[in-house]
Order: C-alpha cells, then structure tokens, then sequence
C-alpha cells in the first residue's frame, strides 16, 4: 500500500511532476558548479545562476567559452550568455542556450543589497572606532 501518492519511482512520472512543476520548484535546477576557488571560498558546491554572473562553457560546440549570464529562463532551464553567438538558418543572430549542468561559475556577482549593507556596517565600524580614539 502507498503512503504517499506524490512519491514515485517511475521515470515518466518524474518528468511530468518536473515540467508541469511549478516555476519555485525549477529554480532549484538552475544551480551552476563553482569552480574550485569559490567552492573554497562559499565552501559550497553550486550556486542559483543569476544575471550578471561570469562562467565558462564546459560542454558542445561553444566548450572554453567565457562570458557575463545575460538572462536565465526558469521555466525552459536555460541560461543565456553574454558573446556566445549561434545563427539560425535564416542567418539571424541570437544568444546561445546552455542547460546550467553545462555551465560553471568563474566569478560571482554579489547582489546589490547585500553591497549596501556590507557598506552601512563599515560605515557604523569606521564610526564606532573614531569615537573610541576620541575617548
């Protein structure tokens, strides 16, 4: 007898729950490897995939490849990256789609706000010890 109808071992039933999956749900997909001195550095093994991170194609035609992420499609899985060209038949140039398992992580971004406060907190640091040297 099953316990819980949502688990399942069946691969067909697996994809499905994957791609009708809401769009929180995917984004846990869109993590990229890090290269080795920022898994030293976040001492983690893979980070979300965000615009304006720098990484290096791993796999295809585009392997060795470096560039800014430009944009990142949750619902399809894909990252786009900055100077990776690909033409279509008609010869329009558009930016090439990697699956992020392709991709890894050479230099991260740090989110603007996360900036702003490291900036508030040496701010009050910088103030605190002019008071104590006034002392």
């Amino acid at each position: 007898m099953k316990l819980n109808a949502t688990i399942t071992k069946q691969p067909r039933k697996k994809r499905k729950a994957f791609y009708q999956g809401g769009l929180h749900l995917k984004q846990k997909s869109i993590h990229v490897h890090l290269s080795k001195d920022l898994k030293k550095k976040f001492n983690k093994r893979s980070m979300l995939a965000k615009k304006g991170d720098t990484v290096r194609v791993m796999r295809g035609t585009f392997r060795k490849r470096e560039g800014k992420i430009s944009s990142v499609d949750t619902k399809h899985v894909q990252v786009f990256v900055e100077g990776v060209i690909r033409k279509r038949q008609a010869g329009q140039e558009v930016l090439a789609a990697f699956h992020p398992s392709n991709l890894v992580m050479s230099e991260y971004q740090e989110p603007k706000h996360k900036i702003k406060k490291s900036k508030k907190k040496a701010v009050k640091q910088e103030t605190a010890s002019k008071l104590e040297m006034k002392r």
